[in-house]
């Protein structure tokens, strides 16, 4: 059986993996529409369908860890990213690419939530558990940073296809080391049903209402191809909703979502998400287009950004734990946001140094401890059997960002005149939400925390005092 640290090392190896998957195509992508001969709607498609794959069925994929057993579903889900990543890296065409990242989408979906029911298994204790979760919501970023960064420079000195490698390697790693992990099955068995309607419901709204804000930033949004999917989308979602007041064990239950603390860290996830992936497509698009940069000087400029996402990552577990989720969470965000504000002054001659380098550090000095409190306050408080719905719903916030988020910025960003300017209107409006979910965290009530006791050569008895801060202990002793 595997250690807690060296299981969660692996998992945390396949979340990385997950995400560097989504942001793989990302700097290369010009290049992979070259090869193939694509135009704008292909290169649309081609860009999101790992994203929408995986964001629409989170929720599926959350419930069948529930009921199954994370490692079941773990172990299937990796079958598929792998074996569907391997298809990407050898596909001929266009449509065998397309359908390899639908595939890889659909086997996240799976591993996602799994992988964090594994994770509660292997740190079943209360404080043991925020403490990992704190770890493993910085991972998600540090992931989208080496996907953009690898795939980058990889592709500048051999081919797009090689990045793909990296799905392929983790998944058959992670295989063939998770018979060590625990079954992490507390739900099995349990409810009469998968609520399979829900499920179609659910997976069908999400991937229309995403697809149509994504077809938005390259036709307008009065045009058939987006109204058309976001009205399906809504129409769904709207099914979706009334199905489950109705379901005897519904995919979402209705109060699931009623938390405030669980409902607006899930926001604090989508928006943090959209404004690290839109600073990687924006500054990558500006750098290549309109200073003429090549892809491996845009990977470089990267660089800084993840070394301080690393360090970032590093102290954001300890801090969670000394200052609780909330403050954690509200103080990077308010970070994050001023980073992209600083980038929001983009103009047609902006410097490097000057223009750039200063957001580049602090989006993810926000970022990473944004990431790591959420984490803690989307999944805390959840009993085990309703774990994998709970990473399921997080991830789907992760994975709205780079698709719907940065698809609706997009859109503001096209309707103004200039192309610089329209970035910049991006990264402002990116910046105003990142600010003002960071207000609406900092408003969640500080929850009482509990103490170790103390042991002496005496008789020692310990009073726990509630408090209103997360991080203040009072401990009073008497002894005899």
């Amino acid at each position: 059986m595997a250690t807690a640290r060296t299981g969660f090392a692996l998992l945390g190896a396949v979340q990385v993996a997950l995400i560097f998957t989504l942001m793989l195509l990302t700097v290369p992508l010009p290049l992979v529409a070259r090869q193939f001969g694509l135009g704008p709607s292909g290169v649309l498609v081609l860009s999101a369908a790992y994203g929408l794959s995986f964001s629409s069925l989170l929720l599926l994929g959350g419930r069948l860890a529930d009921r199954y057993g994370g490692c079941r579903v773990l172990r299937a889900g990796l079958a598929l990213f792998g074996a569907a990543s391997a298809a990407c890296a050898v596909a001929p065409g266009f449509a065998a690419l397309l359908a390899g990242r639908f595939g890889q989408g659909a086997g996240a979906a799976l591993v996602a939530p799994a992988a964090v029911a594994v994770v509660r298994a292997l740190h079943p204790g209360a404080a043991d558990y925020r403490r990992a979760m704190a770890t493993w919501g910085g991972l998600s970023v540090l992931g989208a940073t080496a996907g953009s960064l690898i795939s980058g420079v990889v592709a500048a000195w051999a081919s797009w296809r090689w990045p793909f490698a990296v799905p392929v390697l983790v998944a058959a790693l992670a295989l063939v080391r998770s018979g060590g992990l625990p079954p992490a099955e507390p739900g099995r068995g349990r409810g009469p049903g998968l609520d399979l309607r829900g499920a179609v419901l659910a997976t069908a709204g999400v991937c229309a209402a995403s697809y149509g804000l994504v077809a938005s930033t390259d036709h307008g949004w009065g045009t058939p191809v987006v109204l058309a999917p976001l009205a399906a989308g809504l129409v769904l979602l709207l099914a979706f909703a009334a199905a489950e007041r109705r379901a005897v064990d519904p995919l979402l239950p209705p109060g699931f979502l009623a938390d405030r603390r669980r409902a607006t860290a899930l926001a604090a996830v989508m928006v943090t998400a959209t404004g690290t992936a839109l600073t990687f497509l924006l500054l990558a698009l500006y750098l290549q287009q309109v200073r003429d940069w090549d892809v491996l000087a845009t990977s470089a400029a990267f660089l800084p950004y993840a070394a301080v996402l690393v360090l970032a990552g590093r102290l954001a577990a300890p801090l969670t734990a000394r200052y609780g989720a909330v403050t954690v969470t509200a103080g990077g965000l308010a970070v994050a946001a001023t980073g992209l504000a600083l980038l929001a002054g983009l103009a047609p001659g902006s410097g490097y140094a000057v223009g750039l380098l200063p957001g580049l550090l602090l989006l993810p000095a926000g970022a990473g401890p944004a990431f790591a409190g959420a984490a803690v306050l989307a999944t805390g408080g959840v009993p085990p059997e309703r774990t994998g719905l709970a990473a399921g719903l997080f991830n789907t916030a992760m994975e709205l960002g780079p698709t719907a988020g940065v698809a609706a910025l997009m859109a503001l960003a096209a309707t103004r005149p200039t192309v610089v300017g329209g970035y910049a209107a991006a990264f402002a409006a990116g910046a105003a939400a990142l600010a003002l979910t960071g207000a609406a965290v900092a408003t969640l009530p500080r929850t009482t925390r509990t103490t170790r006791t103390t042991r002496t050569t005496r008789t020692t008895r310990t009073t726990r005092t509630a408090t209103s801060s997360e991080s203040t202990i009072h401990i009073k002793e008497f002894t005899s």
